[in-house]
């Protein structure tokens, strides 16, 4: 039985229980079966080179009772698997719980499909830490999974930028003081310099990662920060915090970045996606019908082009007008088809929900091509609903 956290006892072998590297379920059914999942946050989306389709989000709450669950669908999206991978760090034999909340999926230029994600002791013990697994043939029949490595502390939700130098830089956030659980706030105070949202970058392909700068944003909110390399090769981020987006540049690859400013972007604070496509426009998918729009909660997820490396935007295609839907994430297929996830009512209806679009849809703010659809359906958790399987 967990310790309520106001009278858990941190010790040192507790400590070192956090940094236990975490186990893989690949066969987590039927204990992770959808009639035993009661939530649903989304993660991530990505497409491997043979088309097949990866979806990954959060079960058990958005609290310190996450774990990680994916499926993977092999008909464009159509239909989705029962879960194929779980990573749930939760253990009888601990005091707390032992979570993971944040990750990203992501494909790479050799086209191995990388997951990362975070585990920490309770909600957040003030140091966490950044994990992946790699998974190099992820259109077999049965994918494997490398053993999981930690990267450094904080998490990551994502994905990485791949430079013109062919650098990878990868955005980790690590969590402001006043997010630790109180069992742990006096603990890591050496790592306060880092609250931020920093940057990594790996110059062998990911198999290492060295920090090389970062942005203490104001009124900080998770960060969740993405990085776009502009065409005169500076570097662009935006972040989530309190009070909508804000923004840095770097002139220099990630290692200084200018003093942040609040974005022209509105945004609710929550999480948008950011990216370049095969075509070198930008896609920014946001909550507001208009870039300028700043909505009252979670509603009308939209997406957007650019031209001009994010001076301005044009189309505005609505992914889902309705309230509660967030949590963005994309990726693109080779003949230019996109792929948006997202979640819905995330403690109640907990749908993972997916959009495939086009830009030409985007830009005219309309499904015109055959195969686009919107509202496709990633998973539900079906526990206490008496719905049969799907």
């Amino acid at each position: 039985m967990e310790t309520p956290p106001a009278v858990l006892q941190v010790t040192r072998e507790l400590l070192e229980r956090g940094l236990e590297t975490p186990l893989l379920d690949t066969s987590p059914l039927p204990q992770y079966g959808y009639g035993q999942l009661d939530y649903g946050m989304t993660i991530g989306l990505e497409r491997t080179p043979g088309g097949r389709l990866w979806a990954c989000w959060v079960g058990g709450g958005d609290s310190e009772k996450g774990f990680f669950v994916l499926a993977r669908s092999d008909d464009d999206g159509e239909r989705w698997s029962d879960p194929q991978l779980v990573i749930d760090p939760h253990a009888v034999d601990l005091p707390c719980a032992r979570r993971s909340l944040v990750g990203t999926l992501w494909t790479d230029p050799r086209g191995r499909l990388w997951l990362f994600f975070d585990q920490a002791l309770t909600y957040f013990d003030g140091r966490a830490g950044d994990w992946y697994t790699r998974c190099d043939n992820p259109d077999a029949a049965t994918p494997t999974w490398s053993p999981p490595q930690r990267i450094w502390h904080g998490c990551t939700l994502n994905k990485p930028t791949v430079l013109a130098t062919d650098e990878w830089l990868l955005p980790i956030s690590l969590w402001t003081r006043d997010r630790i659980t109180a069992p742990f706030r006096d603990l890591f105070h050496d790592l306060d310099p880092l609250r931020q949202a920093n940057v990594f970058v790996s110059r062998d392909e990911g198999a290492s990662w060295q920090r090389r700068g970062g942005v203490c944003f104001p009124r900080s909110h998770f960060d969740e920060h993405m990085i776009i390399e502009r065409r005169d090769g500076s570097l662009w981020m935006l972040a989530r915090t309190a009070d909508s987006l804000w923004e840095s540049t770097s002139p220099d690859a990630g290692a200084t970045w200018s003093p942040p400013r609040r974005s022209v972007i509105a945004h609710v604070s929550a999480r948008f996606h950011l990216r370049r496509l095969r075509s070198g426009r930008l896609l920014l998918v946001k909550h507001g019908r208009r870039v300028d729009e700043l909505t009252a909660g979670r509603s009308h997820l939209t997406a957007f082009l650019s031209d001009d490396d994010g001076q301005t935007w044009h189309g505005g295609l609505s992914l889902d007008e309705r309230n509660g839907v967030s949590y963005p994430d994309a990726t693109q297929a080779p003949d230019g088809t996109l792929y948006v996830s997202y979640d819905r009512n995330r403690a109640t209806d907990g749908e993972i929900l997916l959009a495939r679009v086009t830009e030409a849809d985007i830009a005219a703010g309309k499904l015109s091509t055959p195969r686009s659809r919107l509202g496709i359906l990633i998973s539900r958790p079906l526990k206490g609903r008496g719905e049969p399987p799907r």
